[in-house]
């Protein structure tokens, strides 16, 4: 009797005190989570808040989150890290229960964000790098050794252990396991993925039949044209994870590309029109994300993010991948048992954390030789003849050459470009071998932040160039000099 007299009460809308408090917990926690699907959708885009301001018109006030943004409490406090002007988040991704390796975190990014500027800048960390905090292991394993020693503080762990490895502070995390993956990209009817090389592998993994007596049992054969294709749930994972690919699609940092190919095509479909406006989708959507996402960020967080970043342009994304490459931070060793590892180039991380600390000063918007106002400023020049070496103290690819342009418009003589042995410069230093250039040195005042320094390096008294021509200045390039 009490059951039907409460089912004649809701159907006239009224519920009691117990009812409401439990419809308000669950309409929150939906909330929240549909604003999780949609942030996390858009920062592991690989296009992280892209501006809401395209032609498209993303966001037009009667769209769901928009109405959101009533019902979650966006208070007017800042964001951690806001105040001074950076706040760094670190994205994470798992393969998830189902999966070798369930914890081991195959994609690890650092986004800063920087919102004086509104950009962003994206900076991947690969698997195989060693970090101090890991007791020099894979950097991928940290998630791993803290969910098994306390489950649930994988996120915070390896939020502090990449924080103390680059000299930043980790203000937020956000975790994706993409064991459901599949199930989301089902719900929202598969998506599309321009493939760019058709590739083969013969040795994806089997869920379930790793420890098959026949060996060749525990795989399957992958196969990818080239082109634009649909793809399901199962397929598009595939395509995401695949990593003993022939050819170019077989590396690590291929595989990366691939997984943000996949995830800008979930973030297209996600965000769109039909998606935003179909509140059953969002709701079935936000409860499979709360199965694989674990996050720092409460609601109102999230919010301010896209209060403060919805007008980022693609063109204020400042992408960096750190890799094995000649000109890059890191190289191929040998761990414990011969394992394949990355460690720093130099022997130590100072490169690097220069690199991330200083990576918005180092890639000013406005030309670093030309005035703010872009205003044609004519370069002092030289009359005499002054040979000089330029060489690269950064790590970022083709200062030198940038340099080496504006120096020859100046009439410098320029025997060489190259890398400086060292690549922690900072500050640019030009040192004077040929005492008698005084006004030289002056005109190269002018034209670059350079400090001289008549005290010579060690390296220098053995530097030769190719063709054996003795420089009269050999200018090491800092990050301030970008």
């Amino acid at each position: 009797m009490e059951e039907e007299e409460r089912q004649a009460k809701r159907a006239q809308g009224i519920w009691s005190e117990d009812e409401l408090l439990a419809n308000n917990k669950k309409r929150n926690r939906i909330v929240t989570y549909i604003i999780a699907v949609i942030v996390v959708g858009l920062v592991f885009s690989g296009r992280i808040l892209i501006s809401s301001q395209s032609e498209a018109g993303w966001w037009p006030d009667n769209t769901l989150f928009k109405k959101l943004k009533h019902l979650v409490p966006a208070a007017d406090r800042e964001l951690k890290g806001e105040s001074d002007d950076r706040i760094n988040v670190l994205l994470l991704g798992m393969g998830g229960e189902g999966h070798e390796g369930a914890y081991l975190t195959d994609t690890i990014m650092v986004v800063s964000l920087q919102p004086s500027s509104k950009r962003v800048a994206m900076i991947s960390l690969p698997r195989d790098m060693v970090a101090p905090a890991s007791g020099w292991k894979k950097i991928n394993s940290i998630n791993a050794y803290a969910e098994q020693n306390e489950p649930g503080s994988g996120g915070e762990i390896t939020s502090q252990a990449i924080g103390e490895m680059l000299q930043i502070p980790i203000h937020y995390y956000v975790r994706v396991d993409f064991n459901s993956f599949s199930k989301i990209i089902d719900e929202l009817g598969g998506i599309e993925i321009d493939v760019e090389n058709a590739f083969d592998d013969y040795t994806y993994p089997i869920s379930g039949e790793e420890d098959n007596p026949n060996y060749y049992a525990r795989f399957e054969h992958l196969h990818f044209d080239a082109g634009l294709q649909t793809m399901d749930g199962k397929t598009a994972l595939k395509y995401a994870r695949s990593r003993h690919a022939y050819g170019i699609e077989g590396s690590d940092f291929a595989r990366a590309k691939r997984q943000q190919l996949v995830l800008e095509a979930v973030k297209n479909k996600l965000l769109s029109t039909r998606t935003l406006l179909n509140p059953v989708m969002l709701t079935k959507l936000a409860n499979e994300f709360s199965k694989d996402i674990t996050t720092n960020l409460t609601a109102w967080e999230m919010l301010r993010f896209w209060d403060v970043f919805q007008d980022v342009d693609r063109s204020q994304i400042i992408n960096k991948i750190l890799s094995d490459a000649p000109d890059n931070f890191l190289v191929a060793s040998q761990g414990d048992g011969g394992a394949y590892i990355l460690v720093p180039r130099t022997g130590n991380f100072s490169s690097l954390q220069i690199m991330v600390r200083n990576i918005f000063a180092d890639h000013e918007p406005v030309d670093s030789f030309s005035n703010p106002n872009n205003e044609k400023e004519e370069i002092p020049t030289i009359s005499s003849d002054t040979n000089i070496v330029i060489l690269n103290g950064t790590w970022i690819t083709g200062l030198a050459t940038r340099t080496s342009a504006v120096l020859d418009k100046a009439k410098f003589n320029i025997l060489e470009t190259g890398n400086a042995p060292e690549r922690n410069y900072s500050n640019t230093v030009a040192y004077a071998l040929n005492r008698n250039n005084k006004k030289s040195l002056e005109v190269l005042k002018e034209i670059l932040p350079v400090e001289v320094s008549e005290e010579l390096p060690a390296w220098i008294s053995s530097y030769q160039t190719t063709d054996e021509a003795l420089p009269d200045i050999i200018i090491v390039l800092g990050s301030d000099a970008e």
